[in-house]
């Protein structure tokens, strides 16, 4: 059943994307999607279209391309070692700009973050990232709040948060944010995450 108005949400693939970075977002904000918010779309895009390889070797089918994919209210951008090649390519961070002027809200999941501070979209606001990637990402904009503390910063039209598996976390957050904390805590019951690390 629906519970507000219409959203899209866009989950931006690449090649060397880190594949939790992806599917813990997309299996958050997908599960309410599904169950909670029926008028909530959640699609998967690519620069091109093409499927794309993972970090650790996954392969994806997009949804859509970045011409087509169509307007989108949020967008999750992914971390992994394909962000090294895109946060020095002109072409793409040109885009990345483009799409911040078109998207209300802004999300990057671990090292996502270098991409969004190398096109200047960080500066002078607060982030966080993977906790080995803070010097390069001051590097890239010394003007950047880092938290190191944080699993995610939320800095109204930009949230960005740690490594990996605090995406999940973020997607988490987003929900609370957009559809309230009782819906939040029926995502995290549905997907059963209540993390409590055996070592």
């Amino acid at each position: 059943m629906s519970t507000g108005k219409p959203m899209r949400i866009g989950v931006f693939v690449f090649d060397g994307c880190e594949e939790l970075d992806v599917v813990g977002p997309y299996e958050v904000l997908a599960w309410w999607a599904r169950n909670l918010r029926t008028d909530t779309e959640v699609v998967t895009f690519s620069a091109d279209g093409a499927g794309v390889r993972c970090s650790k070797g996954l392969r994806l089918l997009p949804d859509a391309g970045a011409d087509d994919v169509g307007p989108l209210h949020v967008v999750v951008y992914p971390g992994g070692r394909g962000t090294r090649t895109l946060m020095r390519d002109e072409a793409h961070l040109a885009w990345v700009r483009e799409l911040r002027t078109r998207t209300p809200l802004l999300t990057s999941v671990c090292t996502g973050a270098l991409v969004l501070a190398a096109a200047g979209l960080l500066a002078g606001r607060p982030a966080t990232t993977h906790w080995g990637s803070f010097d390069l990402l001051t590097e890239l904009d010394p003007s950047v709040q880092p938290d190191r503390v944080a699993r995610f910063v939320d800095d109204g039209d930009v949230i960005t948060s740690a490594g990996v598996s605090a995406g999940i976390d973020m997607a988490l957050h987003l929900v609370a944010r957009l559809d309230g904390v009782t819906a939040a805590r029926e995502v995290r019951r549905g997907i059963q995450y209540d993390p409590h690390p055996p070592i």
